[in-house]
């Protein structure tokens, strides 16, 4: 006891430590995305978190320096800014290319997380200072790539990763359809399963890596290669037990499901939330709002497979093009019919079937299927933030939060266009990209 009151007394001598303060003029600042914007104010961010927000333009003492501290100060006086977006459906590790398939066999981990960490630079220079990857290969280069990203080794946004895809043999996500036998051996996941006992360890497994969530796929989906339809694919039991194994592990569970037979199972199941969503029913809608999980649309990706299907030198197979062209139209609607029915709803892309840094694109997108532009940006921000559990981290520009802050030149609650050209991006402090 004698040892730490004269600790705390020493303590109390010496001078406080030099801080490292960033100061940011905004011309209008939206600090929490489904409240009125304000114009003329200060941002104070404090050693990578935000310190204050103080009306009109302040430095100095005023905005709390003191003598010592390090002082940068950044004019977005003519600016509209905004927190970081969040972009909560990645695929971080690849990109849809006519040479996919072969560098599935070519490409090694080290290759795939190498690609990563230029894909991750051009979505954090876009604006997205956190993202969600639902699914990355064996699930090494994305935990690396997180890893390297949180230590500041590679530039890139805050990554909440799920390692491998939980599926079925044969069902989407288990990747191997097309290959040789040995080769698809050679290929398979762990996260691949059959039985509640199975899948169970599959979950515990990718807990194991370090996976911050699990992703599993409840339905077929459009680019794997088969023809296996767009239904429910694991049984009822299988999901039920995926569910309870993350939850007793401390993970939220999220569900890729397009058929309505499979999102309802997923959600009956306990899932946090469903991505793409493209046949829910009015009895989707019930159970979303009943277990109050969230939905993820992903519209971007439905675009997107929907002009690769028609044009005739796309690199899709034939399961996949089919399947495009009957998914892809019916995500607008989708969407449409989740917000009038009060769905909780997370923006998400899908980015890896679209290219990363086109990821603003999606909100012209929810515009256009009935969203307000601030609904857009809140699905982007606060709403994204609950979604991941992340709330008290990220998600508006408050006291205590990441300094996660963007601009742009024009007020994209008028036109959230403007959100596809981003001039100014802080993620937890750093600035890395300033206005020319």
């Amino acid at each position: 006891m004698r040892f730490l009151l004269i600790a705390a007394a020493t303590a109390a001598a010496s001078p406080a430590a030099a801080a490292d303060i960033a100061i940011l003029h905004a011309g209008t600042l939206l600090a929490v995305p489904g409240t009125a914007p304000r114009k003329a104010q200060t941002v104070v961010v404090r050693d990578g978190r935000i310190a204050s927000i103080v009306e009109g333009y302040v430095e100095g003492a005023e905005a709390g320096v003191a003598a010592g501290d390090a002082v940068r100060v950044y004019d977005l006086k003519e600016r509209f800014v905004l927190p970081g977006l969040i972009d909560s459906h990645v695929h971080i590790t690849g990109e849809n290319n006519p040479r996919q398939r072969l560098e599935t066999v070519e490409m090694s981990d080290a290759d795939d997380a190498i690609a990563a960490a230029g894909f991750a630079k051009k979505t954090l220079m876009a604006g997205f200072t956190t993202v969600r990857d639902v699914g990355a290969g064996s699930g090494d280069a994305v935990f690396a790539l997180r890893d390297g990203v949180a230590r500041g080794d590679v530039v890139g946004p805050r990554i909440f990763a799920s390692g491998a895809t939980v599926s079925v043999t044969g069902g989407h996500g288990d990747g191997t359809q097309g290959y040789r036998d040995d080769v698809a051996d050679l290929l398979r996941s762990r996260a691949v399963c059959d039985g509640p006992d199975d899948c169970r360890r599959a979950v515990r497994e990718q807990v194991r890596r370090g996976a911050d969530h699990i992703k599993l796929t409840a339905t077929g989906g459009v680019l794997s290669n088969t023809a296996a339809g767009l239904e429910q694919q694991f049984f009822d039991d299988e999901l039920a037990a995926i569910v309870d194994a993350g939850h007793k592990m401390g993970r939220k569970v999220t569900a890729h499901a397009h058929g309505v037979g499979g999102i309802n199972a997923a959600l009956r199941a306990g899932v946090d939330s469903i991505e793409h969503g493209t046949y829910l029913d009015a009895e989707s809608i019930k159970l979303f709002r009943k277990t109050g999980a969230y939905l993820v649309p992903t519209l971007l990706a439905g675009a997107t497979v929907v002009d690769m299907a028609k044009d005739p030198n796309s690199h899709l197979l034939a399961p996949q093009r089919e399947k495009a062209l009957e998914v892809g139209p019916q995500m607008h609607d989708m969407a449409a019919r989740a917000r009038k029915g009060g769905v909780k709803i997370a923006f998400g892309t899908d980015s890896g079937v679209s290219k990363h840094g086109d990821n603003a694109k999606e909100f012209a997108l929810m515009v256009a299927a009935g969203f307000t532009p601030m609904e857009a940006i809140r699905s982007a921000t606060v709403a994204a933030a609950d979604h991941l559990g992340k709330s008290d981290l990220i998600g508006s520009i408050a006291p205590g939060k990441a300094a996660d802050i963007i601009a742009v030149d024009e007020n994209p609650l008028a036109d959230v266009n403007a959100l596809l050209d981003v001039d100014f991006v802080m993620k937890a402090g750093v600035a890395y990209k300033t206005p020319d």
